[in-house]
């Protein structure tokens, strides 16, 4: 079979030789051996004759050129020395059988014939350079020192040659610096060897005139240095100044020995094409440069508008966040009117309201009762009394901060304050006092509507509370103790426009400070007899001048 494949694979030759090896044991009577020989080699032409007519449809001639008897080791040297000596010492022989195979072969040599004779055929008349340089406008022509020869007109445009005679000559490397492939000296061979390779050249715009040859002119030992000169460039430039980067191949053109650089510019869009001061006729009519540059365009107008979208709601996200910030202010604001900020700062925190329940051992509660207001029976009747106390109660609440004292609630005509709660302070009766000095003051300069005459009566007493938000809905801070009774009793037994005060105020308030008038004994619902004091301002001394200045 080893004989059969070498003549399948040898089919295309007109003649064909064929070598078989045949092995065959030694025998005393030779006829057997013949018969043995002549049975085997009729068994192969057949196998021969049947390949070529069913698969190659084709009639086969088979010849025998040569028949003789070789060594085992002769012939078996391909087979290892275990098998050969085992050969050996059976009486194994060789014979080695050369054949000549003939067949058709004038279809394989009229195609070839046809395949030369359609390439000679093929062969165009030469053309001149120049017209190669029309088809390819930014395309130069190198000779073997690297210099050039002629260039196209749209890069003597660029680098402000008016011919090509005026970089005729010149060293390539001082118009056009090698970009890609990187790290190799721009020479000859190296153009030989990298023909199949994309070349990047970057532009150097109007250096003919400034860059003198002999320092670009490379001896022996600094050949290698011209190709770390791209590494100290850079392409991106001021805006209408920037550098053009040419990409194609270097072809060479063995007629005149030369090496044709065709080339386009890169560019990606129409800003980059303004950037690198060309137009769009300066690009080749065969390429798809000007197709790049119009889908690049169309890509970059598509990415301006998901970026300026992606913008609007970038900005969209930041007014939001701004509203956001704003309404969180009021919002805090509005809670912090409502409670005390400690308190509200607990209860943003997800804290339960028992938590906000605090027992404090001494503070002191004010109540201030406004009178005059009567009961109308018109609506313009009713809206003046809201105003009035509206116009009372706000001049109460921006003197409260001045004093340190927190606003607990208003009912109907009645002001509620406290000082030491919820931030204890040990000024808390003169805190207190000193606030309902201030509005008894104030009462008298404001101006009401109808000429309404309005009073307050006042009253303070000091001692124990336990002070928190209870219930879930309409959160207030309230105060719960005896001690709110009794202030109450004082606010009720007062007189108008007088302060009244139990006893542990008074003992609370600095002397030199406050004129106190003892009123005696005074019954009090559900405390019985209570000695309690009237308190007025002293004439006021710098220290106070100071605190209840603005």
């Amino acid at each position: 079979m080893h004989a059969t494949q070498q003549a399948c694979r040898q089919y295309y030759s007109p003649r064909v030789i064929v070598c078989v090896p045949f092995t065959e044991k030694l025998f005393k009577p030779t006829t057997r051996f013949a018969a043995i020989f002549n049975q085997t080699r009729q068994t192969f032409h057949r196998q021969l004759d049947q390949i070529a007519e069913e698969v190659y449809d084709t009639n086969l001639k088979i010849r025998v050129l040569q028949c003789e008897k070789t060594s085992t080791a002769t012939v078996s040297s391909h087979q290892s020395a275990v098998a050969t000596a085992a050969a050996a010492a059976t009486g194994l022989q060789n014979v080695l059988v050369k054949y000549r195979l003939d067949f058709d072969n004038s279809a394989f040599v009229d195609q070839h014939a046809a395949v030369h004779t359609f390439d000679r055929c093929l062969q165009l008349p030469s053309i001149p350079i120049g017209l190669l340089l029309r088809l390819f406008p930014f395309g130069v022509v190198i000779n073997q020192d690297i210099r050039i020869m002629d260039a196209g007109e749209k890069l003597l445009s660029v680098w402000g040659a008016a011919t090509a005679d005026e970089v005729r000559g010149h060293l390539l490397v001082q118009h056009l610096v090698l970009r890609r492939p990187r790290d190799i000296p721009f020479t000859w061979t190296n153009l030989m060897y990298l023909a199949s390779v994309t070349f990047e050249l970057e532009v150097l715009r109007g250096t003919h005139a400034t860059m003198p040859e002999k320092k670009l002119n490379p001896t022996k030992g600094e050949k290698k240095s011209l190709s770390q000169l791209p590494a100290t460039l850079d392409r991106r430039g001021s805006y209408g100044s920037r550098s053009i980067l040419l990409k194609g191949q270097m072809r060479h053109f063995k007629e005149i020995d030369v090496v044709v650089f065709l080339c386009s510019p890169v560019v990606n869009n129409l800003d980059e094409l303004q950037a690198m001061s060309l137009f769009m006729n300066d690009l080749n009519l065969h390429g798809l440069s000007r197709e790049l540059v119009l889908a690049g365009w169309q890509h970059c107008s598509r990415l301006e508008l998901m970026f300026e979208r992606a913008e609007q709601w970038s900005q969209d996200l930041e007014d939001n966040y701004e509203q956001l910030d704003k309404w969180k202010r009021k919002g805090d604001s509005l809670l912090y009117s409502m409670l005390p900020r400690s308190v509200a700062d607990q209860l943003q925190n997800e804290q339960s309201t028992m938590n906000t329940c605090k027992a404090f051992n001494l503070i002191s509660v004010m109540f201030c009762e406004v009178e005059g207001l009567r009961p109308q029976a018109t609506i313009k009747g009713v809206m003046d009394v809201v105003e009035c106390m509206n116009t009372v109660f706000s001049c109460f609440d921006s003197l409260t901060d001045r004093f340190n004292v927190y606003k607990v609630e208003t009912v109907n005509q009645v002001y509620m304050a406290v000082s030491g709660a919820p931030e204890y302070t040990g000024e808390h009766a003169r805190n207190v006092t000193d606030l309902s000095l201030e509005f008894a003051e104030n009462i008298r300069d404001l101006q009401f509507p109808c000429n309404i005459q309005i009073q307050i009566k006042i009253g303070i007493h000091s001692g124990p509370v336990v002070a928190g938000v209870v219930g879930m809905k309409v959160p207030r801070y309230c105060l719960f103790g005896d001690t709110v009774n009794t202030a109450s009793r004082m606010q009720t037994t007062s007189q108008p426009g007088k302060i009244h005060i139990s006893v542990t105020t008074k003992r609370l308030l600095p002397q030199n400070l406050y004129t106190l008038t003892s009123r005696g004994l005074v019954t009090v619902k559900g405390k019985g007899k209570m000695e309690t004091f009237w308190v007025d301002r002293k004439p006021r001394s710098p220290q106070t001048e100071k605190r209840h200045s603005v």
